[in-house]
């Protein structure tokens, strides 16, 4: 409703004479919408047991890569053909999808919010917890304890001390990704390509190999658990930084811009499924959306971060030094995936041992 109703806000007034509505219409936008994706994510983690997370996760990048493309191609076709007004209501009443779908579906078992409240009225206690303040003092230190501050102590609760591996890892596993994606399209311009190129190679290949990646990987985690395409996706990804050195040396082939683009977007499918289901499975099911909010929050911020200082990169040392050193920052998330790996079978086995 939020989104819609900022569209909507958005197509009736006037960027011109308006410009202060615009934006106030922009931000209600973005803010129903990462409120959006945070429900979305808590409730494919809570509909479906941990075994299929990969499968939902691979459901929910092909619904975004989808709606990138309608949003993104669609509503350029609408405009061009009926003008930003009627493209701004198009784009408001496809929002009404998710509207009628949260009719049809129904909620989630919350079994384990339940047995969570026994530990949320220990801790309120432990912070010193006053029966003797006002009521409405009590409710609200109550609610804050239960959606802001059990979530980060039952993660570590629940992880102890390798939830600090747990975190770097959420933050550098997207670094080369990030820190090359950014510099994409400036490449494939300066390289000497047109924007009609980039933008059929782009779309065309672009967008089935990134769907192909993506239910590959959900295959995968279902077959194999989480852990092996996590490294299949971290090498993939961190490798095919390698083939856009190559590209840079062999100049405006659009046969090798084809292979380079569906290589990354088969990479990142991979990679992005993988990932997404395991910071899925680390999620509790009565915390799913605060916590699924803080990883994804620590995911991409590295990665913003370092992606900053792309063009200083390129600018001093040229394209194939920023793409080497963009697959060589990938190597941290190759190392911890390892880790991972072994701490995971540790617990599997003091498991068995008990």
């Amino acid at each position: 409703l939020g989104i819609a109703a900022g569209l909507l806000g958005m197509a009736s007034v006037d960027p011109a004479a308006q410009l202060a509505m615009v934006a106030a219409f922009a931000v209600l936008v973005a803010f129903s919408s990462s409120t959006q994706d945070i429900a979305i994510d808590a409730y494919r983690i809570e509909a479906v047991i941990e075994r299929y997370q990969g499968a939902m996760s691979a459901s929910y990048i092909f619904g975004y890569r989808l709606a990138l493309l309608v949003a993104g191609a669609g509503a350029l076709f609408v405009a061009e053909a009926s003008g930003w007004v009627i493209a701004y209501v198009s784009m408001a009443a496809l929002a009404g999808v998710g509207m009628v779908t949260v009719m049809l579906i129904a909620e989630p078992d919350h079994s384990e919010r339940e047995q969570s409240e026994h530990y949320e009225r220990e801790l309120a206690k432990k912070l010193g917890g006053d029966s003797q303040l006002p009521a409405w003092v009590l409710h609200t230190q109550a609610w804050f304890t239960a959606a802001v501050i059990c979530p980060f102590t039952d993660f570590f609760h629940r992880n102890g001390r390798f939830a600090l591996v747990m975190l770097l890892f959420i933050s550098v596993f997207r670094l080369s990704d990030i820190t090359m994606g950014i510099m994409a399209n400036p490449f494939y311009l300066d390289l000497g390509f047109s924007k009609t190129e980039i933008a059929s190679i782009a779309k065309v290949f672009g967008f089935f190999m990134s769907i192909g990646g993506a239910f590959f990987c959900g295959m995968l985690v279902v077959r194999w658990g989480v852990y092996k395409p996590l490294l299949l996706g971290a090498v993939m990804v961190a490798t095919t930084n390698l083939l856009f050195v190559a590209l840079a040396y062999i100049g405006p082939d659009i046969r090798a811009l084809a292979v380079v683009i569906s290589a990354d977007n088969i990479s990142g499918g991979i990679a992005g499924t993988a990932f997404v289901a395991y910071l899925s499975g680390l999620t509790n099911r009565a915390y799913t959306a605060t916590q699924y909010a803080l990883f994804s929050s620590l995911m991409t911020l590295p990665g913003k971060f370092v992606s900053g200082f792309s063009g200083i990169v390129v600018d001093g040392f040229g394209y194939p030094s920023f793409f080497l050193v963009a697959a060589l920052v990938g190597i941290p998330a190759i190392a911890l995936v390892f880790v991972l790996m072994r701490h995971a079978a540790n617990n599997e086995r003091l498991a068995v041992t008990a």
